[in-house]
């Protein structure tokens, strides 16, 4: 059997191994406190203002969106109003039947399409409320 003395507990064997172990204890204690694959929360990149009152004439004679509920685009290619989250952001246009020019809508949505039809019904210009979306689903910002 081999005598362990001072000489042999300092060899280059043994500090090569002790370097290798501490370096493995170093690299698995860093994955677990700075390196998680935890995402981080979703910011606001753009907040986009309800239209001011006295521009709402000038935005609509100048065929620009007038927005009707405060809504942000998300760090995560996400939407948001203040009460719900939203995959998509749809500009829906088309013309409504008897109109002289072309509408459009802005929709936060949870559903990948709407129909233009959907959404000028949807806007506040059906009498049926089955044509309404619940605002979970899909909420009205935007139009012209």
């Amino acid at each position: 059997m081999k005598e362990f003395t001072n000489q042999n507990l300092y060899s280059e064997g043994y500090w090569k191994v002790k370097k290798a172990t501490l370096a493995l204890i170093f690299l698995c204690i860093s994955e677990l406190i700075g390196c998680s694959n935890e995402k981080a929360d979703p910011y606001s990149v753009k907040t986009f203002d309800i239209t001011p009152e006295q521009q709402i004439e000038a935005c609509q004679e100048n065929d620009a969106l007038v927005t009707i509920v405060t809504y942000y685009e998300m760090s995560d290619g996400t939407w948001k109003t203040d009460d719900y989250a939203y995959k998509y952001k749809l500009e829906i246009s088309g013309r409504m039947p008897g109109a002289g020019k072309d509408s459009t809508f802005v929709y936060l949505s949870n559903l990948e399409n709407i129909t233009f039809e959907q959404a000028w019904k949807a806007s506040g210009l059906s009498s049926n409320l089955d044509d309404y979306f619940d605002e979970t689903e899909a909420k009205l910002v935007a139009m012209k």
